[in-house]
């Protein structure tokens, strides 16, 4: 009996002990994560102002926001940034895609290259862009010490341009990791396909158009689903960069979110314009996730 009980209990060990060793995790996340989602949703029902109120008010503080102009100036601004930061990043990241798909020399070390912005974080991107673009010491100096007196570059300091420099540095950094998502489904289409279509007289243009492109489907959803997810949390990039200035030039949900909770002492509102962006990722999360379950069934 002994004999037949021990593989027994080692089966039961064996089945529980990667339950034990994730269940710490597991229960940390559920707590600082999701409990915190809970908790924000509750507070933007709250009167919640300089510190959590558990007096609920209703839809009150989401009333108010939608009402406020700094909201509506913060919600424009993330259009424009992540129209713009999408689609350039996903044609660059294409055709710099394409390029390295053509086995070209000193492929091993270009990819690296263009992969290294996105290993920096979105303050030291902001501060060096920062630099860049100040016109006191960055590129315009530099081309009025170069002799271009009439060179103006003041950008960063318009506030009819301001919301451009920030799209301009998130491009910068997330080009790279676009490229490689486009990369690898380049590298997955099967040759035989490309070259039975070059047999029967396909150009590379029809290649890319009829061919190529439409099945990198699934590296555009990618792309657009990650990009669109960093352009509602932009705040590290935007705050390094700008300040969210000049005036509120810059100003967007993360950055407002922020505002208004530490500074402004309105965490009701705070906390609902927090939902606010939750709700958003969410819209464009839960379908891709779905989308992706769906296939694998």
């Amino acid at each position: 009996m002994a004999d037949t009980s021990s593989p027994d209990m080692r089966t039961r060990l064996q089945n529980w002990l990667p339950k034990l060793v994730l269940a710490p995790s597991f229960a940390l996340v559920l707590f600082f994560v999701y409990g915190f989602i809970v908790f924000t949703i509750y507070l933007s029902f709250s009167d919640s102002r300089l510190l959590p109120s558990y007096g609920l008010v209703g839809w009150e503080n989401y009333s108010k926001l939608f009402r406020l102009s700094h909201w509506e100036t913060a919600i424009t601004n993330l259009a424009i940034f992540a129209t713009l930061y999408i689609v350039i990043c996903s044609v660059i990241g294409l055709l710099l895609a394409i390029l390295l798909d053509q086995k070209i020399r000193g492929e091993g070390m270009l990819r690296p290259i263009y992969l290294y912005p996105m290993a920096l974080s979105f303050i030291v991107t902001g501060t060096a862009w920062k630099w860049m673009l100040d016109p006191g010491i960055g590129i315009e100096n530099t081309m009025h010490l170069w002799g271009w007196e009439s060179f103006a570059f003041d950008w960063i300091k318009n506030r009819d341009y301001a919301i451009y420099t920030v799209v301009l540095a998130a491009v910068w950094q997330s080009s790279g990791f676009t490229m490689a998502m486009f990369l690898a489904g380049l590298r997955g289409i099967d040759n035989e396909i490309l070259k039975a279509a070059q047999m029967d007289g396909a150009s590379n243009w029809q290649l890319y158009r009829r061919i190529i492109i439409p099945q990198l489907r699934p590296a555009f959803l990618s792309a657009f689903v990650i990009l669109s997810h960093l352009a509602i949390k932009s705040y590290d990039l935007v705050i390094a960069l700008t300040g969210g200035g000049p005036g509120r030039a810059t100003e967007l949900p993360a950055t407002f979110m922020y505002s208004y909770t530490f500074s402004r002492n309105q965490m009701g509102i705070g906390a609902s314009s927090a939902v606010i962006m939750l709700m958003t990722v969410a819209a464009i999360m839960v379908p891709y996730l779905y989308a992706e379950l769906k296939e694998k069934k």
